[in-house]
């Protein structure tokens, strides 16, 4: 395992050449002090003349004056990324997701083009070959390689492992299209219409996933952000929705642990700090969700024993939490019953764009309802963006006006008040109801 330790040398000494004896070249030693008293020493040596041992020594004393002389020259790619995902990524990222995502770009996909060439010995040429290869195979994964490459690299020189980033500056192929970054195309061909939407809402009504159809398709919630709803959650005078935590694996900050089943439902933070928003709930989800808590008080006061009260809006009749992955067999299927087109569940979030988009939502406005920190949706695939529903269907935009939140005035907002507060008021939490 590295030890960065070596690094952090408080002062140093450069010794002069010297013949070795018993052998017909020169050397020099380095002397590294440390703030707790100890000298690490290093000899320099295989040098044919004198001269060119004074020269590698004077270039050594320029390295040690700016700070960038490298203590440990023999460290391999492979050490150095498993190094770096161990302590520096497993501490910094906020869940198993993000952490897996690095390790298997860096494990898979540089480490065997990679691993075996020494750290320092990296040039720009390497990382040109390998983003080439690897655009090659996926553009994707290459652009995944690049940012891998350029954090970890970063993160290196932070550390005085490496002088320079020699991926500093390299682009992917000319042959892979450039974007912005963060920038997200949606696929129009991946998006499903306001009929077809219509259908998966009406047949996910018989399985246990309809309302995260709803929370994904309606309101662009991702999937863990949807597990990890909760009725306090639920803003029921103004008909609002806060979105405070995702569930999902929690990672293990200690390195090379054993792996744990029962973190898989923890409470996380949220994918960052933009994505937690107060979203407006369509009437129609709204319904949707005072419908689900009379269910859910129903199967707490006849399981009393057995229910888990955790509060969840998506759960198991016993209360249990949802994983991340189970609404993936009754989506499928439903896909398969009404003849939708077979896309990602993920591409109900982008359909959720499009529906913003189509009622004039501006691209900042999307980023910031999605949770997304900055405005990365383009539309540019679209050309006319105007027919991604058609207009000339009545009953769709009648539809679109149920589901979408209303704009309403002030006094319009007092009057449905009144009324919300009448009907719901049973559904609120025991310590904000109002008293007897």
């Amino acid at each position: 395992m590295l030890d960065l330790k070596w690094q952090n040398y408080t002062d140093w000494d450069v010794k002069s050449v010297f013949k070795l004896p018993d052998r017909n070249n020169y050397a020099f030693r380095v002397v590294l002090k440390y703030q707790d008293g100890t000298k690490k020493i290093q000899q320099k040596s295989g040098f044919q003349t004198r001269k060119e041992a004074g020269d590698a020594r004077k270039r050594t004393i320029g390295e040690l004056c700016n700070g960038t002389y490298i203590v440990n020259n023999k460290v391999k790619v492979r050490e150095f990324l498993e190094y770096w995902l161990e302590y520096d990524i497993r501490q910094r990222v906020g869940s198993q997701n993000t952490y897996t995502a690095y390790s298997q770009i860096a494990r898979k996909h540089i480490i065997p083009y990679l691993g075996k060439k020494k750290l320092t010995e990296l040039n720009r040429g390497d990382i040109q070959r390998l983003y080439k290869d690897r655009a090659e195979y996926s553009v994707h994964i290459a652009r995944q390689v690049k940012t891998v490459l350029n954090v970890s690299l970063r993160y290196a020189m932070a550390h005085k492992m490496v002088a320079l980033n020699p991926a500093e500056g390299i682009n992917l192929p000319k042959t892979v299209e450039r974007r912005r970054y963060h920038a997200r195309n949606i696929d129009e061909k991946k998006t499903l219409t306001m009929e077809q939407i219509q259908v998966l809402l009406e047949a996910s009504k018989e399985t246990p996933i309809h309302m995260q159809v709803l929370f994904n398709v309606l309101m662009g919630l991702r999937r863990q952000e949807i597990n990890g709803l909760k009725y306090s959650d639920v803003d029921y005078i103004n008909r609002t929705l806060s979105v405070e935590r995702q569930l999902g694996k929690e990672l293990n900050r200690e390195p090379n642990a054993a792996s744990n089943r029962q973190m898989t439902k923890r409470e996380l933070p949220l994918k960052s700090s933009s994505s937690k928003r107060i979203l407006p709930i369509p009437d129609y989800v709204f319904e949707a969700i005072l419908e689900e808590r009379k269910l859910y008080e129903k199967n707490r006061s006849r399981r009393k024993s057995q229910f888990l009260d955790l509060d969840y809006i998506c759960c198991s009749t016993y209360g249990k939490p949802r994983s991340k992955d189970f609404h993936w067999k009754y989506y499928k299927k439903l896909l398969k019953i009404t003849g939708l087109p077979d896309i990602r569940w993920h591409d109900l979030r982008s359909t959720y764009c499009t529906l913003l988009l189509k009622n004039d939502f501006s691209p900042k406005a999307v980023s910031k309802l999605m949770g997304h920190a900055k405005e990365l949706v383009t539309v540019d695939v679209y050309g006319d963006n105007q027919n991604i529903i058609p207009e000339e269907i009545p009953e769709l935009l009648s539809y679109m006006k149920d589901v979408m939140p209303k704009k309403k005035g002030e006094a319009d907002l007092e009057d449905s008040a009144l009324d919300i507060i009448i009907e719901t008021e049973r559904y609120l939490p025991e310590s904000v109801a109002a008293p007897n």
